[in-house]
């Protein structure tokens, strides 16, 4: 019931509720990434939606386009800047998502839209994340973010996928403000380093983390490994 006929209404109405109450904070954001980065305030990146449709997907610039002498990208952590960092932290560079929220292309509550090169990586059941809309939040943002595995984010997502209720919906909504107030899973990215096994490496709360790397990456090392072996 809540599924089929409500959570889509549901949704539509929060994130137009959200843009009419911040648009005073979306207004600040978008001046001052406007006056440290310049433009385009927003940059769009393409992400598969429901049934693995690709759609556009708005997010405020946290990074600039720095590059070394030879024309190349400077690594994420050399472009991040100061109010990029803010916005991450934050997560005010993901409000602009209200847009595509309004659209159809997202939803306020399930899993987050990934690259479209991961597609080819899922399992058959991990495959089954596209089955609805993604979310600007999700099941496994609230219990561990980007410091938890491919799998467990991925078992995450299936639960959530199979079992979508209202008050589910509300629980990952309220535990997902309350970590944005008390900046819970949030790494300090901009100091990252990287061991000799390609992984990275930051500080998370004054300890130690480590952050996955990109889903083909960590595919392709343990296909290779199962072929050692």
């Amino acid at each position: 019931m809540y599924e089929k006929h409500i959570k889509r209404p549901f949704d539509f109405a929060l994130a137009l509720f959200g843009l009419v109450l911040f648009w005073p904070i979306l207004l600040i954001i978008a001046i001052a990434v406007r006056i440290n980065m310049g433009s385009p305030v927003v940059f769009t990146q393409e992400r598969p939606g429901l049934g693995g449709e690709i759609f556009k997907i708005k997010k405020f610039r946290t990074m600039t386009d720095a590059r070394d002498a030879e024309g190349n990208l400077l690594p994420d952590e050399n472009r991040l800047t100061k109010i990029g960092k803010l916005l991450r932290i934050s997560s005010g560079d993901e409000a602009s998502e209200l847009v595509n929220i309004l659209k159809g292309d997202m939803a306020i509550v399930g899993p987050r839209p990934l690259v479209p090169e991961y597609l080819g990586y899922y399992t058959q059941e991990e495959s089954h994340r596209q089955d609805v809309r993604p979310g600007l939040t999700g099941l496994a943002q609230v219990n561990g973010r980007s410091f938890i595995s491919w799998e467990e984010i991925f078992a995450y997502d299936i639960k959530y996928v199979n079992s979508i209720t209202f008050s589910g919906d509300l629980k990952i909504l309220l535990s997902t403000v309350k970590k944005v107030f008390e900046k819970k899973d949030i790494a300090d990215v901009s100091e990252a380093w990287k061991d000799d096994d390609g992984r990275y490496h930051c500080k998370m709360g004054g300890k130690e983390v480590i952050l996955h790397n990109p889903l083909n990456v960590e595919r392709e090392r343990t296909n290779a490994q199962r072929n050692r072996q």
